[in-house]
């Protein structure tokens, strides 16, 4: 039997995932243009493998509506994006229901179960903003040298807390908790390293993804949040989820190769979907 392919157009990368029911092999590269079939052969070649090497294919992503309908005689099938979210983020957690936020350059939040899954929330913040406000505050685009950086520097020095405004925890939130992003520059000049800027960076968009994650599940009544999405990959960045995790006695699973959660999720959808 031949194994199926996915490709998932997102805004920054495009990932694809080969799947033969078993063995799931995964690569990326960044995304370039707008998809198109020659992109797809492309990205199918980045890691070795013909259209027909394949059984069909399944895409989601962006615009993927100006892709054929089948490419060398194998069927292309289209999946919402919502759908191929909610579908990975519940097969890499292992879970039967939960709130999946996909942390790309923005962030996507939906509800997921066998239903199927909706959109629930999201945010503009995600991976572009930290990429982004990093080269404007500490002159680097490269995810892994603003994750070293973080790891290396300490929030507080920009970030204000709950214990230096009320003097004490409030509700489950210890004092050391995030009151005021960036908030200690905003009363007075501060001489900060690149490393301190970039912990505070990482502190504020991690934050704002996982309170934002957390009170959709509340939301919708249900008891775990997944996170996935490139974004997961630095180290940097699930500390902050998992401490937002803990700070609101929250379970927030963040599964390993969370980038490849859309493009599996879209080929388990059309899996499932022909049986």
């Amino acid at each position: 039997m031949l194994p199926a392919a996915a490709v998932d157009f997102g805004a920054s990368n495009t990932d694809v995932v080969i799947h033969d029911g078993t063995v799931v092999r995964h690569w990326r590269l960044p995304s370039e243009g707008q998809p198109s079939d020659a992109r797809v052969r492309a990205v199918l070649a980045h890691g070795g493998v013909l259209p027909a090497d394949v059984a069909w294919l399944a895409v989601t992503g962006g615009n993927r509506t100006a892709l054929s309908v089948a490419l060398d005689g194998r069927t292309i099938h289209h999946v919402p994006e919502v759908q191929a979210i909610g579908r990975g983020g519940l097969a890499l957690a292992g879970l039967e229901r939960a709130v999946v936020a996909s942390a790309g350059s923005g962030t996507a939040v939906v509800a997921a179960g066998p239903g199927g899954a909706h959109h629930v929330s999201g945010t503009g913040v995600g991976g572009g903003t930290l990429v982004g406000l990093a080269r404007l505050l500490v002159g680097t685009v490269d995810p892994r040298e603003i994750d070293a950086l973080a790891v290396a520097g300490t929030d507080t020095t920009l970030n204000l807390t709950i214990g230096e405004i009320l003097g004490q925890a409030i509700g489950s939130l210890p004092p050391e908790t995030t009151a005021v992003n960036f908030g200690r520059v905003g009363r007075h000049e501060v001489l900060a390293s690149r490393e301190d800027t970039a912990a505070a960076l990482v502190n504020m968009v991690g934050q704002v993804i996982a309170v934002i994650a957390i009170n959709a599940a509340r939301a919708e009544h249900l008891t775990d949040t997944v996170i996935v999405g490139h974004l997961t990959d630095l180290p940097s960045i699930r500390r902050t989820f998992e401490l937002v995790g803990q700070y609101y006695h929250a379970a927030i699973h963040i599964p390993h190769d969370g980038g490849q959660a859309t493009a599996l999720g879209a080929l388990l959808t059309v899996r499932e979907s022909a049986g």
